[in-house]
């Protein structure tokens, strides 16, 4: 549903056909519940976001609890999932582990007039609709949201300590 997280829709089956043709075994573990802030501002449930960390590193630690494992791949984006999965990740430190994130998002509405049109709105010198149609313009295709704050952070750390192929 969540642009962000559209990629991963087609990975488990990639994932699983290059594990085949190395002559592994891949299986699904287990998903996790995914919220964009960017969709959910101002609706109610937006306070759960943070608390989202903590349901996914659950989550993701439920579908691994079965010991059955030799290593571990991790379809994460966004400021949520990835810290969520890292915890999990960390709970099952013995079990090698990769991140694969969904990739960048085309560039949308420029930053500079997303927030413009976030402060008219503040103010109330433009409506719903007004605002609705520049987020949707701003994030219009799939990948790690285009603006500059934590899901674009969380996706360059991820990079930084290795948990990601260089340039992901």
């Amino acid at each position: 549903m969540l642009s962000a997280h559209q990629p991963f829709e087609t990975y488990p089956a990639l994932i699983r056909e290059a594990a085949h043709e190395a002559g592994g075994v891949a299986q699904v573990a287990g998903g996790v519940p995914a919220m964009c802030d960017g969709v959910t501002q101002g609706q109610p449930g937006m306070e759960l976001s943070l608390f989202s960390r903590d349901v996914i590193a659950m989550a993701a630690g439920i579908g691994l609890s079965h010991n059955m494992f030799d290593a571990a791949v991790y379809l994460g984006v966004c400021d949520k999932i990835v810290p969520g999965l890292a915890i999990a990740a960390l709970t099952f430190g013995h079990l090698p582990a990769v991140f694969i994130p969904a990739g960048p998002m085309t560039t949308g509405l420029p930053n500079d007039e997303k927030v413009k049109v976030r402060q008219l709105f503040a103010e109330g010198k433009v409506g719903r609709d007004e605002l609705l149609e520049a987020e949707s313009k701003s994030y219009h295709g799939p990948g790690t949201c285009t603006f500059y704050g934590t899901a674009n952070s969380n996706q360059m750390l991820m990079e930084i300590m290795g948990f990601h192929l260089p340039g992901a």
